[in-house]
């Protein structure tokens, strides 16, 4: 590298800025044709690379590898061991050029997964802003994680999934692929997710089935207490009275009750029945 110096075991990358210039551990490996914006820290026996692009303030910590085509936003923080990048875990899969995108402000921590994605959609396994993904959990090959998303310590998203914002797995859920997350749901610790789980509920068991409204969540997302009242009478309609969907949809208009958010769910919960086995995104996968 032209112009490095040594700092605290740190090597200056010329990618950088004189003002804040990439810090890259003496025994990290950044492969040439890699992009680091200003201020990112790569720490020791980390690899990055060549086709790997880091945005400004990224902190990449020890033992971490960016493999392939990896597109990395502004002030992340990744820790070690993490693997970002690898092929995807698909057998029809062929070596073609996909890649992973994730944005900017989200925590990764130690041993957590994220493979590229395969052809069979966009070519892109996508992690959006904000999001807090814990210990060993997996990201697999086409998954699209929104924003403000946790997903704890050693869960797993199959192939192809969709987690829309602000929604909470805890700690080991598999999550079958096609499967979709709706927002501002919970999914408790050890569920075995094989439906799509709808928005603003609480879901739990093997498979995870929905059983109350997440008040707790939508409280601290500022949801007003008419919109949650009307959630848990939607919910109470459809998941436990079964009046189905036409009926609930006219008895909650009548009510006074068919409020944006419930609009939501309820158009989320028909397009789950309109696909095959509880996941609406099958009709993409049978296409």
């Amino acid at each position: 590298m032209a112009d490095e110096h040594q700092s605290d075991g740190m090597e200056c990358s010329p990618a950088g800025t004189a003002a804040a210039p990439p810090r890259i551990a003496a025994t990290a490996v950044v492969e040439p044709g890699a992009v680091l914006g200003a201020g990112v820290v790569i720490g020791h026996h980390s690899v990055i690379s060549g086709d790997a692009v880091v945005g400004s303030a990224t902190v990449i910590g020890s033992h971490v590898t960016l493999l392939g085509e990896v597109r990395i936003g502004a002030r992340n923080r990744i820790f070690p061991n993490a693997v970002i990048g690898a092929e995807p875990q698909d057998i029809s899969y062929r070596g073609s050029r996909t890649r992973v995108v994730i944005g900017d402000d989200n925590v990764i921590r130690e041993g957590v997964t994220i493979n590229r994605a395969t052809e069979k959609e966009d070519g892109e396994t996508i992690v959006g802003n904000g999001n807090y993904l814990m210990a060993n959990s997996h990201v697999a090959h086409d998954c699209r994680v929104a924003d403000h998303v946790i997903i704890a310590n050693g869960t797993l998203l199959g192939g192809h999934v969709r987690v829309q914002s602000h929604a909470s797995l805890s700690g080991a859920v598999a999550v079958h692929h096609w499967a979709t997350i709706g927002g501002w749901s919970f999914v408790a610790g050890v569920s075995r997710v094989l439906h799509d789980i709808p928005p603003f509920m609480l879901c739990e068991g093997l498979p995870a089935r929905p059983r109350c409204v997440n008040v707790v969540a939508l409280r601290r997302g500022g949801f007003t207490p008419d919109a949650i009242a009307a959630l848990t009478e939607a919910h109470r309609l459809v998941h436990r009275a079964k009046v189905g969907l036409a009926s609930a949809r006219e008895i909650l208009q009548k009510q006074g009750m068919l409020l944006p958010p419930v609009v939501e769910l309820l158009d989320f919960l028909a397009h789950q029945h309109e696909g095959r086995h509880g996941r609406a995104r099958e009709r993409r996968r049978a296409a």
